[in-house]
C-alpha cells in the first residue's frame, strides 16, 4: 500500500496535494485497493463550491458504490475530465493520473484537521482490524 509521506489524508480515504491555495484531491491507493476496479466517477462541475466532509462526487467499482468527500471547502477550478473516460486510472495511479479534482481553498486552516502519512498509516492499520 502506497501512502506518500508529502500528501495529506482524511479518515474516509481521500488523499490532499496542497500547491498554494489550490488542493488537488482524489482517493488513496487503500481506498481503490478495498473498492476493487473501478467502472464510474462521478465528479462535481467546474465552478462548483464544495464543503469540508460532504460529498462531491462518487467512485463505482465492481464491488461497491461509494461517496467522495470534500477534505476542504472551496470552488472547484480544474476537473479531471480524462478520468470519466478512464477511471481505471484510480486504480492504476491514484496519485497521478487518478486525481479527481483541484479545489482552490476558502479556508486552508481546515488542512489543520487532516492526517499526515504516518497517522493515515495508522488509521489503516485500525480499520483493517
Amino acid at each position: 500500500m502506497n501512502i506518500p509521506a508529502d500528501l495529506k489524508y482524511t479518515k474516509e480515504h481521500e488523499w490532499v496535494k496542497v500547491d498554494g491555495q489550490v488542493a488537488t484531491m482524489g482517493i488513496t491507493d487503500y481506498a481503490q485497493e478495498e473498492l476493487g476496479d473501478i467502472v464510474n466517477v462521478e465528479l462535481p462541475g467546474e465552478g462548483d463550491e464544495v464543503h469540508k466532509d460532504e460529498p462531491l462526487g462518487a467512485v463505482e467499482s465492481v464491488k461497491a458504490s461509494s461517496e467522495v468527500f470534500a477534505p476542504v471547502s472551496g470552488k472547484v477550478v480544474e476537473v479531471n475530465e480524462p478520468l470519466l473516460d478512464t477511471p481505471e486510472n484510480i486504480n492504476e495511479e491514484p496519485y497521478e493520473e487518478g486525481w479527481m479534482v483541484r479545489i482552490e481553498m476558502s479556508n486552508p486552516a481546515e488542512l489543520d484537521s487532516l492526517m499526515d502519512a504516518a497517522a493515515y498509516q495508522k488509521h489503516v492499520q485500525e480499520e483493517s482490524k
